[in-house]
């Protein structure tokens, strides 16, 4: 019988964060961008005048959108990842909520070309799974792991991880790649990662 290796065990791992994902954006539907909304901007950290990075959401990841909706009305300059190649960092770029998207690689949407490239202070993550630790599961790509350790090179960046509670696993597998993030924020509220 062949060994498991530690890609079959997150691979097995994101399978299972997948299915809890869809449930969960099923059952709370637009509920659950609002109440993690709420939970952010209860817990989080804004320095004034602040550059945050979201994302557009993909399938079952919980919605940024009511979040960055109201961070842009609160004076904070929003971005949106824009990818540039599959084995690059991301490069973040200025966007306002309800501007038009372009498709991008990989399912993704994001703003145009000659958007202006912004460094931010704040980088909201999506989630297929966490730990408690701040660890997490993305997709597979390893965009956002190239893309936290590029902006931590250059300086402070807080890393905050979206997504719902039901995606919460007892310990993500680890690789020396993976970045720890300072924040995790569900549906039920935000959890503080730091070591």
């Amino acid at each position: 019988m062949a060994e498991t290796t530690l890609a079959d065990e997150k691979a097995l791992l994101r399978r299972r964060a997948l299915v809890a994902a869809r449930a969960s954006a099923a059952a709370y539907g637009e509920e659950g961008g609002l109440r993690v909304a709420k939970a952010f901007l209860g817990a989080i950290p804004l320095p004034h005048g602040a550059v945050v990075s979201g994302y557009a959401p993909m399938k079952s990841e919980i919605d940024p959108g009511p979040l960055l909706t109201r961070l842009s009305r609160s004076g904070h300059s929003i971005a949106l990842p824009f990818v540039e190649a599959a084995d690059r960092p991301l490069r973040l770029k200025r966007w306002l909520p309800g501007e038009k998207l372009t498709a991008g690689q990989f399912g993704t949407r994001q703003p145009a070309h000659d958007a202006e490239d912004l460094t931010p202070d704040i980088l909201i993550v999506p989630l297929v799974a966490f730990d408690s630790e701040g660890y997490r599961l993305g997709r597979g790509g390893g965009f956002y792991d190239r893309t936290i350790e590029e902006l931590k090179a250059r300086g402070p960046v807080l890393t905050v991880g979206l997504g719902f509670s039901a995606q919460n696993i007892l310990r993500v597998p680890r690789e020396p790649h993976d970045q720890r993030l300072d924040w995790i924020v569900t549906e039920e509220g935000a959890l503080s990662c730091a070591p």
